[in-house]
């Protein structure tokens, strides 16, 4: 069992500004949600198109997490942690400005690899001053930050963007992104200027994509499938199955959500109070898959399809902070190399979950989610196993 430090050792400022920046981070592409609908009728395009700018904005995210990861080994993190979100802040007012679907698109994926180079670098900061036995914890509370935008960031651009429109709320994300780069900008110049020091040799990418890190890499994929088909599509599930407007999906969806930051949070814990971190995941993958067959296979009532959700996504959750800390446990001149590489694959499976769901709508309907979702989290959970294999026999 690993002997968690105590908590006020947690460098809980540097916690604090990353929370925040993977919050604005995360808002740009996931609080798109409830405006699928409306920005296909402004930018007169169909629904699944516009569902498809998360294939693009992943897509960038991924190419830009993978070199921000490698740069931080050669420039140092701090740089990069803030100018990744000032980039982020002028993409997203270029988007709320932007006339046509192929300039949202553009802007979209301007904002897409901002926050991708943003997000590495910010896991690989924080990984860098916690122990071992914290890092659960740690890593935990930043993924809060992207947990609390389907709690806050997506039933909050319901209601605002109700009023304001799809365009008003990004720049709202913009404003929330400005206000993340200048947090970290005081608070990682207190904390990471000696670690931006030592980190100036060049990452070996060798070590860094080792047969156990490759595994995992590819086990996070079928994880972020299994997510994103939720997190892209349940606020059009909602609406077209129980024919919901948009101020009263934001409800539904923020208990959705507390299921996601629950479980981050109790995931926090166990990765950090229970030894084998691996065989955690494997668990909370095989049950969000069970989870899946309920939501997605069966919905008599709005009430119970929420609350199946808040348990779907509770399940996948709480393995995320295990599978990050196992990740995390590598030498540290290739860490910022192999988290950049996590938002890489974690892009993929966004870019599946979109292309997926869409074929999945357009064919027999949201009732072949559950069967895709139940396999991947099977798929996700033996790959962990098999993790957990490699790791014990090295």
């Amino acid at each position: 069992m690993i002997t968690p430090t105590a908590s006020r050792a947690l460098p809980w400022a540097l916690i604090g500004a990353a929370c925040l920046g993977s919050f604005a981070a995360t808002s740009s592409g996931t609080t798109r949600a409830p405006f699928l609908l409306e920005m296909a009728h402004d930018l007169d395009v169909s629904m699944p198109l516009v569902a498809n700018l998360v294939s693009m904005t992943a897509t960038a995210w991924g190419i830009a997490s993978a070199a921000g990861g490698y740069l931080s080994g050669l420039i140092g993190r701090r740089t990069l942690l803030i100018a990744g979100l000032v980039a982020l802040a002028l993409a997203m007012c270029a988007q709320a400005g932007a006339p046509t679907f192929l300039w949202v698109a553009v802007s979209a994926s301007i904002a897409g690899g901002s926050a991708g180079t943003f997000m590495g670098v910010v896991f690989a900061e924080v990984s860098a001053r916690v122990e071992d036995g914290q890092r659960g914890r740690a890593l935990g509370w930043v993924m809060s930050g992207q947990s609390l935008t389907l709690v806050v960031g997506v039933p909050l651009a319901a209601w605002i963007g109700s009023m304001i429109g799809w365009r008003g709320w990004n720049l709202c994300v913009a404003g929330l992104a400005l206000a993340a780069s200048l947090s970290l900008s005081l608070t990682v110049r207190r904390t990471a200027m000696a670690a931006d020091r030592t980190e100036q040799r060049r990452p070996a990418l060798r070590q860094a994509l080792s047969g156990r890190v490759l595994a995992l890499l590819g086990t996070g994929i079928a994880e972020r499938i299994c997510y994103g088909l939720a997190a892209v599509y349940f606020a059009t599930f909602l609406q077209t199955v129980y024919h919901l407007s948009l101020a009263e999906i934001a409800i539904p969806l923020a208990v959705f959500a507390l299921g996601n930051v629950l479980g981050t949070i109790l995931g926090g814990q166990l990765a950090d109070r229970l030894h084998d971190r691996l065989l955690t995941f494997a668990v909370a993958m095989a049950l969000s898959g069970v989870a899946a067959l309920g939501l997605f296979m069966w919905h008599p009532a709005p009430a119970i399809s929420v609350a199946l959700g808040f348990l779907y996504v509770m399940m996948n959750a709480l393995g995320r902070p295990s599978y990050m800390a196992a990740l995390a446990s590598v030498p540290e001149a290739v860490r910022g190399t192999v988290l950049g590489l996590n938002g890489t694959s974690a892009s993929l499976g966004w870019i599946c979950a979109a292309g997926l769901g869409a074929v999945a709508i357009s064919t027999v309907g949201f009732e072949g989610f559950g069967p895709l979702a139940g396999l991947l989290g099977a798929a996700g959970s033996i790959g962990a196993l098999r993790c957990r294999r490699m790791a014990a026999a090295a």
